[in-house]
């Protein structure tokens, strides 16, 4: 103990409360019939000065700025969440003292781990960054953090893996190319507050138990089968596997269908850098809430409008018909079938990275043409309530069928030809006008920098725009620098999306559809 002088006893007995200024701290002094307790001046909420707070005859000391409440004598927080530091305090030779010494790094890092699951638990967003401050402040790992919110929420993800797990690979990245503080805080507490809104308020709901020898063909078919048991049960074993040789094996399986509208491809390249990114304990966690999400995906390719897939597939590289010129504008405003069409014919004569290349271009041009009218209309059918994140999606998946394919060249027939449904797909909504004025980008590589700078103070209230924003920002930045005759146009559909407003509360719109939705019952 480092016992340091505070003040005179008697001076503290007639005030009943004073401040001291000890080591640059301020410590507020109560005087009470329970003794005198020290503690911290600043409020661990928001920091205002506890010294002004309301205390009661049983110690209990209120924050009068949002009504949080300590009780001095046990140091429980009564009211509100982040513990209130006290301090030894004595009484000597008439003066009275206060020792000042910290906790041991290592409590001090338990302790806001400890403090950062009761965070993830009531969504508060403010006390996540609080804690992992906390945290990082005592020489704790702010990984860490991310790695508890990860196993807190893996199995309270009802239908497996979501946005806010692909979206923390993201934001990991983005952690990495910036050297301030703030930002580097602030990827991290937008990649666990996200896991927390999508766990918000959930049961756990538990895995099967046990481990199955590791069977590559085994998970494929529990997989198609929907079989959970047998599917988690290999994973667990596969969670030791290294990432090149796990990887493709998720990439087979989730480009078996047009699955969840290409979200099993691009969470299969997010699961593998998560991992990457966080080490191997981290693993089995995150790769049982992927699988869960295989389980469950829905199969698009079963739909009518992409129900020539298989066919098509069937024909790749054999399709004697003569192929129109390798260029984006085969597929500009064309549908699904006929974008397969195309696709399937060029494959005969062209490399898949040269239709990959025209594929990423058609999307982005799409993305700087999509009829925003579509997302404001109140009218229309359930199926044609499509918005920016749908025309995002092709960009993100394209990212993932480049990463995969580049290391698994087999699997480019099925990706591409579900690259060319997206493009097809989002044919149907667009503006003609912006689409016969298509806009580049001088400097691309000059606009991705700063768009992604701007990523770290987003604004979006919501965290399903806002790891839409980073994802897509991020894939069309890397499949700019690969596909460099893309880029401007690239660039060009990305700075429309992040300069438009997205309409996310369709309230008539909900209304009208489930009036005639229960009318036809």
């Amino acid at each position: 103990m480092a016992w340091i002088d505070a003040m005179d006893a008697a001076e503290l007995a007639a005030k009943g409360r004073a401040l001291a200024r000890i080591g640059g701290r301020q410590i507020a002094l109560f005087k009470t019939p329970r003794g005198i307790f020290a503690c911290n001046n600043r409020c661990p909420h928001e920091g205002y000065p506890l010294m002004q707070g309301t205390l009661t005859q049983d110690c209990v000391l209120t924050c009068n700025w949002h009504n949080w409440k300590f009780d001095l004598d046990s140091g429980e927080t009564l009211v509100g969440g982040d513990a209130l530091r006290r301090y030894p305090v004595r009484k000597r030779r008439g003066r009275i003292e206060v020792d000042v010494v910290d906790p041991l790094a290592e409590e001090v890092q338990a302790r806001a781990l400890d403090s950062l699951d009761e965070a993830l638990a009531d969504f508060d967003y403010q006390r996540m960054a609080r804690e992992v401050a906390r945290l990082e402040q005592a020489g704790g790992d702010g990984l860490e953090a991310v790695r508890r919110a990860i196993r807190w929420s893996h199995d309270r993800f009802e239908f497996g893996i979501t946005h806010a797990f692909a979206a923390t690979a993201e934001w990991l990245r983005l952690r990495l190319r910036t050297k301030d503080p703030a930002e580097r805080l602030a990827a991290l507490v937008e990649s666990i507050a996200h896991m927390s809104d999508d766990a918000d308020r959930v049961r756990r709901y538990p895995f099967p138990r046990g481990n199955r020898r590791w069977n590559a063909a085994l998970f494929a078919a529990a997989i198609e089968a929907e079989d959970e048991k047998t599917a988690v049960k290999l994973a667990r074993s596969a969670a030791s596997l290294p990432g090149a040789v796990l990887l493709p094996v998720l990439a087979r399986a989730a480009l078996a269908h047009y699955q969840d509208f290409g979200h099993s491809l691009i969470y299969a390249v997010k699961t593998m850098r998560l991992i990457d990114a966080l080490g191997p304990d981290i693993a089995e966690p995150v790769l049982l809430a992927y699988v869960r999400g295989l389980i469950y995906a829905s199969r698009e390719d079963l739909l009518p409008e992409f129900r020539d897939y298989p066919a098509r597939l069937a024909e790749w590289g054999r399709d004697g018909r003569k192929a129109p010129v390798l260029e984006p504008g085969a597929l500009i405003g064309r549908n699904a079938r006929a974008c397969m069409n195309t696709v399937v014919a060029w494959s005969a004569a062209h490399a898949p990275e040269a239709i990959y290349g025209a594929l990423l271009a058609a999307a982005a041009r799409h993305l700087q043409a999509f009829d925003t009218r579509v997302e404001r209309r109140t009218d229309g059918p359930v199926a044609d309530n499509v918005g920016w994140l749908d025309f995002t999606h092709a960009i993100t998946f394209g990212n993932a069928v480049r990463t995969v394919c580049a290391a698994t060249p087999d699997l480019w027939p099925p990706a591409l030809l579900q690259l060319a449904c997206f493009v097809g797909r989002n044919a149907g909504y667009l503006d003609h006008d912006l689409l016969g004025r298509s806009a580049t980008v001088d400097k691309p590589a000059d606009f991705f920098d700063g768009a992604v700078r701007r990523l770290f103070d987003h604004g979006s209230g919501e965290f399903i725009i806002s790891c839409h924003l980073v994802k897509t920002t991020l894939a069309a930045e890397v499949e700019a620098a690969s596909v460099p005759s893309a880029a401007p146009e690239l660039a060009a559909g990305i700075a429309r999306f992040l300069a438009a407003p997205i309409k996310r509360r369709h309230s008539l719109r909900t209304a009208k559809q489930m009036l005639a939705f229960v009318a036809a019952e």
